[in-house]
Protein backbone atom coordinates (compact mmCIF):
# COMPACT_ATOMS: atom_id res chain seq x y z
CA UNK A 1 0.00 0.00 0.00
CA UNK A 2 1.54 3.47 -1.02
CA UNK A 3 1.51 6.65 1.42
CA UNK A 4 -1.35 7.96 -0.29
CA UNK A 5 -3.57 4.33 1.50
CA UNK A 6 -2.64 5.21 4.72
CA UNK A 7 -3.28 9.18 4.49
CA UNK A 8 -5.62 9.97 7.88
CA UNK A 9 -6.16 6.57 8.59
CA UNK A 10 -4.63 5.97 11.90
CA UNK A 11 -6.04 7.59 15.21
CA UNK A 12 -2.70 7.05 17.86
CA UNK A 13 -3.04 6.57 21.68
CA UNK A 14 -0.65 8.32 23.77
CA UNK A 15 0.02 7.48 27.39
CA UNK A 16 1.18 10.30 29.57
CA UNK A 17 1.57 10.35 33.46
CA UNK A 18 1.55 12.79 35.61
CA UNK A 19 4.63 14.85 35.18
CA UNK A 20 5.69 15.08 38.71
CA UNK A 21 5.73 11.04 38.05
CA UNK A 22 7.55 10.47 34.85
CA UNK A 23 10.90 10.25 33.71
CA UNK A 24 12.53 9.09 36.63
CA UNK A 25 15.41 7.83 35.74
CA UNK A 26 16.79 10.89 33.96
CA UNK A 27 16.58 12.80 37.23
CA UNK A 28 20.65 12.18 37.41
CA UNK A 29 20.91 13.48 33.80
CA UNK A 30 18.78 16.01 34.02
CA UNK A 31 17.69 16.84 38.01
CA UNK A 32 14.63 16.64 39.45
CA UNK A 33 13.73 20.30 38.95
CA UNK A 34 13.87 19.89 35.00
CA UNK A 35 12.63 16.38 34.81
CA UNK A 36 8.89 17.23 35.04
CA UNK A 37 9.70 19.88 32.37
CA UNK A 38 11.50 17.56 29.94
CA UNK A 39 8.46 14.96 30.24
CA UNK A 40 5.87 17.78 28.87
CA UNK A 41 8.36 18.80 26.31
CA UNK A 42 9.06 15.11 24.96
CA UNK A 43 5.67 14.63 25.06
CA UNK A 44 5.24 17.99 22.93
CA UNK A 45 7.46 17.25 20.26
CA UNK A 46 6.01 14.10 19.77
CA UNK A 47 2.39 14.98 19.71
CA UNK A 48 3.08 17.95 17.16
CA UNK A 49 5.42 15.21 14.82
CA UNK A 50 2.42 12.60 14.96
CA UNK A 51 -0.44 15.25 13.94
CA UNK A 52 1.87 16.35 11.07
CA UNK A 53 1.99 12.65 10.16
CA UNK A 54 0.03 12.26 7.03
CA UNK A 55 -0.92 8.31 7.95
CA UNK A 56 -2.76 10.29 11.07
CA UNK A 57 -6.18 11.43 11.49
CA UNK A 58 -5.69 12.60 14.95
CA UNK A 59 -4.16 12.06 18.32
CA UNK A 60 -5.70 11.16 21.59
CA UNK A 61 -3.88 11.43 25.08
CA UNK A 62 -4.78 9.71 28.10
CA UNK A 63 -3.75 12.03 31.17
CA UNK A 64 -4.63 12.81 34.46
CA UNK A 65 -2.13 16.01 34.20
CA UNK A 66 -3.93 19.07 34.10
CA UNK A 67 -0.80 21.09 32.48
CA UNK A 68 -0.12 18.35 29.71
CA UNK A 69 -3.83 18.01 29.37
CA UNK A 70 -3.93 21.79 28.46
CA UNK A 71 -0.66 21.75 26.55
CA UNK A 72 -1.47 19.16 24.23
CA UNK A 73 -4.76 19.80 23.88
CA UNK A 74 -3.25 22.77 22.42
CA UNK A 75 -1.58 21.33 19.92
CA UNK A 76 -4.94 19.20 18.66
CA UNK A 77 -4.77 16.35 20.76
CA UNK A 78 -7.81 14.88 22.19
CA UNK A 79 -7.45 14.39 26.34
CA UNK A 80 -9.05 11.63 28.07
CA UNK A 81 -8.43 10.70 31.69
CA UNK A 82 -6.03 8.11 33.07
CA UNK A 83 -8.15 5.15 34.66
CA UNK A 84 -7.50 5.17 37.98
CA UNK A 85 -5.04 2.60 39.45
CA UNK A 86 -4.96 0.74 35.69
CA UNK A 87 -1.81 1.27 34.86
CA UNK A 88 -0.30 2.19 31.46
CA UNK A 89 -2.08 -0.90 29.15
CA UNK A 90 -5.37 -0.14 31.40
CA UNK A 91 -4.81 3.86 29.88
CA UNK A 92 -3.91 2.09 26.32
CA UNK A 93 -6.68 -0.23 25.96
CA UNK A 94 -9.11 3.05 27.61
CA UNK A 95 -7.78 4.76 24.87
CA UNK A 96 -8.25 2.55 21.96
CA UNK A 97 -11.66 1.63 23.24
CA UNK A 98 -12.84 5.67 23.32
CA UNK A 99 -11.89 6.40 19.95
CA UNK A 100 -13.45 3.72 18.16
CA UNK A 101 -16.20 4.64 19.83
CA UNK A 102 -16.10 7.46 18.06
CA UNK A 103 -14.57 6.02 15.26
CA UNK A 104 -15.89 2.50 14.89
CA UNK A 105 -13.74 1.63 12.12
CA UNK A 106 -10.62 3.17 13.41
CA UNK A 107 -7.07 1.70 12.72
CA UNK A 108 -5.35 2.76 16.24
CA UNK A 109 -1.69 2.92 17.37
CA UNK A 110 -0.43 2.84 20.91
CA UNK A 111 2.70 5.09 20.86
CA UNK A 112 5.02 6.49 23.25
CA UNK A 113 5.00 9.64 25.13
CA UNK A 114 8.68 10.04 24.83
CA UNK A 115 9.83 10.64 21.21
CA UNK A 116 11.36 13.82 21.10
CA UNK A 117 12.85 13.61 17.87
CA UNK A 118 10.07 11.64 16.03
CA UNK A 119 10.27 12.73 12.49
CA UNK A 120 6.69 12.51 11.00
CA UNK A 121 7.91 11.16 7.60
CA UNK A 122 9.13 8.10 9.66
CA UNK A 123 5.85 7.37 11.54
CA UNK A 124 4.51 7.22 8.19
CA UNK A 125 6.72 4.87 7.09
CA UNK A 126 6.17 2.73 10.02
CA UNK A 127 2.44 2.92 9.78
CA UNK A 128 2.70 2.15 6.51
CA UNK A 129 4.45 -1.23 7.11
CA UNK A 130 2.58 -2.00 10.11
CA UNK A 131 -1.23 -1.42 7.65
CA UNK A 132 0.11 -4.93 6.20
CA UNK A 133 -0.98 -6.42 9.45
CA UNK A 134 -4.01 -7.17 11.58
CA UNK A 135 -1.56 -6.07 15.11
CA UNK A 136 2.37 -4.91 14.55
CA UNK A 137 4.65 -3.33 16.49
CA UNK A 138 8.01 -1.63 16.24
CA UNK A 139 10.79 -2.24 18.86
CA UNK A 140 13.06 0.64 20.78
CA UNK A 141 16.24 1.53 20.11
CA UNK A 142 17.72 -1.22 22.96
CA UNK A 143 15.68 -3.81 20.95
CA UNK A 144 13.57 -4.68 24.84
CA UNK A 145 10.88 -2.43 24.69
CA UNK A 146 7.92 -1.33 21.89
CA UNK A 147 7.52 2.32 21.09
CA UNK A 148 4.29 1.61 18.67
CA UNK A 149 2.06 -1.18 18.56
CA UNK A 150 -0.91 -1.07 15.82
CA UNK A 151 -4.17 -2.65 15.37
CA UNK A 152 -6.36 -2.54 11.79
CA UNK A 153 -9.93 -2.22 12.22
CA UNK A 154 -11.56 -4.51 14.11
CA UNK A 155 -8.46 -6.00 15.87
CA UNK A 156 -8.19 -5.41 19.61
CA UNK A 157 -4.74 -3.58 20.19
CA UNK A 158 -3.96 -5.57 22.95
CA UNK A 159 -1.31 -3.74 24.89
CA UNK A 160 1.75 -5.47 27.17
CA UNK A 161 3.91 -2.23 27.17
CA UNK A 162 6.42 -2.25 30.09
CA UNK A 163 9.91 -3.70 30.42
CA UNK A 164 10.98 -6.31 27.74
CA UNK A 165 7.53 -5.99 26.08
CA UNK A 166 8.94 -6.77 22.87
CA UNK A 167 9.16 -9.99 23.36
CA UNK A 168 5.25 -10.00 24.99
CA UNK A 169 4.18 -8.29 21.74
CA UNK A 170 5.75 -11.01 19.20
CA UNK A 171 4.29 -13.81 22.00
CA UNK A 172 1.26 -12.26 21.40
CA UNK A 173 0.72 -12.51 17.97
CA UNK A 174 1.63 -9.56 16.74
CA UNK A 175 3.59 -8.98 13.69
CA UNK A 176 7.14 -7.33 14.54
CA UNK A 177 8.09 -4.33 11.89
CA UNK A 178 11.53 -4.20 10.80
CA UNK A 179 12.37 -1.07 9.09
CA UNK A 180 15.76 0.71 8.48
CA UNK A 181 15.76 4.39 8.67
CA UNK A 182 13.16 5.11 11.52
CA UNK A 183 15.64 5.47 14.04
CA UNK A 184 13.63 8.83 15.26
CA UNK A 185 10.44 6.57 15.70
CA UNK A 186 12.47 4.21 18.31
CA UNK A 187 14.50 6.12 20.12
CA UNK A 188 12.46 6.73 23.08
CA UNK A 189 14.03 8.49 26.44
CA UNK A 190 13.83 7.32 29.89
CA UNK A 191 17.50 7.39 30.63
CA UNK A 192 20.98 10.18 30.27
CA UNK A 193 22.16 8.26 27.26
CA UNK A 194 19.08 7.85 26.02
CA UNK A 195 18.39 11.71 25.72
CA UNK A 196 21.80 12.51 24.90
CA UNK A 197 21.16 9.94 21.77
CA UNK A 198 17.66 11.45 20.57
CA UNK A 199 19.49 15.22 20.59
CA UNK A 200 22.08 13.77 18.49
CA UNK A 201 19.47 12.68 16.02
CA UNK A 202 17.79 15.87 16.41
CA UNK A 203 15.05 17.16 18.73
CA UNK A 204 11.78 18.82 17.87
CA UNK A 205 11.42 22.83 19.42
CA UNK A 206 10.23 21.75 23.04
CA UNK A 207 12.79 19.56 23.71
CA UNK A 208 15.30 22.11 22.07
CA UNK A 209 14.49 24.95 24.41
CA UNK A 210 15.26 23.18 27.74
CA UNK A 211 18.47 23.49 29.31
CA UNK A 212 19.51 19.54 28.87
CA UNK A 213 22.93 17.69 28.31
CA UNK A 214 24.33 17.49 25.25
CA UNK A 215 25.66 14.83 23.27
CA UNK A 216 28.81 13.04 24.81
Amino acid sequence: MGSDGVRGAWTLVVPLKPLSQAKSRLADAAGDALRPGLALAFAQDTVAAALACRAVRGVTVVTDDPLAARELSALGARILPDPPGGGLNAALTQGALAVRQQLPTAAVAALNADLPALRPEELEQVLEAASAFPRAFLADAAGVGTTLLAAAPGVELSPAFGGPSRARHRASGAREIWLRGVDSVRRDVDTGADLRAALALGVGPHTARHPVPGPA
